[in-house]
C-alpha cells in the first residue's frame, strides 16, 4: 500500500468516534425542524435563533444567578418552548393554509428580531461556558481520549431523539397529533382541542431547539450568532432524510455526522461541503428525500 494515502487506524476511528457525536448533534437540532414541519408544515427558519437562544439563557442563568447546567437543561428548554407558544399563538397561526413561503419569511424575521436583541444585549464575541465538574476530562478508548462531555451529548442526543420518535410514532397522544394535522375536524369530534394541540407541538418543537443549544454551550463559546453557523446544515439533513419525517431526521443526522468525519480523513477540504453534495444527490434521484413520501 502506498503510505502516501495509508490512514493510520486510530486515527480513523477517532475522527469517525467524533463524526458520531457531530451527528447525534445534528440528528437532535433538526429532529425538532422535522417535527414542527411534519407535524404543522411550517419551515421554522427561526429554529436557529431559538436554539441560540436556549444556549444564551444557560450562560445567563449561570452568570446573573448562579443556576448551574443541570437546572438550565431543564429550565432553558422550558422557557423557550414558552416563547415558541406566544409566537405560535401571535403569529403562526395566521399563516397555516398559505403557502410554505409565508412561514419561512415570517419566521425568518423572527430570526433576525430574536438575532438583534441578543447582539444589541452580547454583541458578537463568543461567552465561555464551562462543561458541569462531573462531566470534565476525557475517557481513554484506546485509539483516542473521548472527552467526558462529547459522551455525555452524543447518550442524551439520542436518547431524546429516540424517546421523541417513541412518542410521536407509538403512542397514543403522537397518532392524535398526526391525524390532527391530516384531518382536524375528525380529531376535534374526538374531544381533542386541535389548536391547542398544534399550540403545544410547536412549543415542542423549539424547546428541543433549546436543549441542544444547551448541549452545545461548554463545546462551543455562546454568540448570538451561533444559530447561523449551524442551521444551513441543519435543513439540509432534514431534506435529506424527508421534510417532516423523524425517522429521517434522526438517522441522517448521524450518518452525516460520520461521513463528515470520514471526509476530514480522506479529504479535509471537502469536509465542510460533502452534506451539500449529498443533498443535492438526493433532491436529484430522490426529491422527497431518503424517508420522504412521495406526493
Amino acid at each position: 500500500m502506498n503510505p502516501e494515502f495509508f490512514i493510520p487506524i486510530p486515527v480513523l476511528l477517532s475522527q469517525l468516534t467524533l463524526g458520531l457525536v457531530n451527528g447525534a448533534f445534528y440528528a437532535m437540532l433538526s429532529l425538532g425542524l422535522a417535527v414542527i414541519f411534519g407535524l404543522l408544515n411550517v419551515i421554522n427558519f427561526a429554529h436557529g435563533a431559538l436554539y441560540m437562544l436556549g444556549a444564551v439563557l444557560a450562560w445567563a442563568g449561570m452568570n446573573y444567578f448562579g443556576v448551574g447546567y443541570w437546572t438550565m437543561l431543564l429550565v432553558s428548554p422550558l422557557i423557550v418552548g414558552i416563547i415558541g407558544i406566544i409566537i405560535e399563538r401571535l403569529l403562526l397561526h395566521w399563516i397555516y393554509e398559505l403557502d410554505h413561503i409565508y412561514g419561512l419569511l415570517l419566521t425568518l424575521g423572527i430570526t433576525l428580531v430574536i438575532e438583534g436583541i441578543m447582539r444589541s444585549a452580547y454583541g458578537v464575541s463568543g461567552l465561555p461556558y464551562a462543561a458541569p465538574s462531573e462531566l470534565r476530562g476525557a475517557t481513554d478508548l484506546g485509539f483516542m481520549f473521548l472527552p467526558n462531555y462529547r459522551a455525555w451529548v452524543l447518550v442524551a442526543s439520542i436518547t431524546v431523539c429516540l424517546a421523541t420518535w417513541f412518542f410521536i410514532e407509538k403512542t397514543k397522544v403522537g397518532s392524535y397529533l398526526r391525524a390532527g394535522t391530516e384531518n382536524p375536524k375528525i380529531v376535534e369530534s374526538f374531544g381533542v382541542n386541535v389548536p391547542v394541540m398544534i399550540t403545544l407541538t410547536y412549543g415542542f418543537g423549539v424547546a428541543l431547539a433549546a436543549f441542544a443549544g444547551v448541549l452545545a454551550a461548554p463545546m462551543m463559546q455562546v454568540s448570538p450568532l451561533m444559530g447561523q453557523n449551524l442551521i444551513i446544515i441543519i435543513f439540509a439533513v432534514v431534506v435529506i432524510g424527508g421534510m417532516g419525517s423523524i425517522m429521517g431526521a434522526i438517522v441522517t443526522g448521524l450518518a452525516l455526522g460520520v461521513l463528515e468525519g470520514l471526509t476530514k480523513v480522506i479529504y479535509p477540504q471537502a469536509s465542510s461541503t460533502v452534506v451539500f453534495l449529498i443533498m443535492a444527490i438526493i433532491l436529484l434521484v430522490r426529491p422527497a428525500g431518503l424517508f420522504g413520501r412521495d406526493k
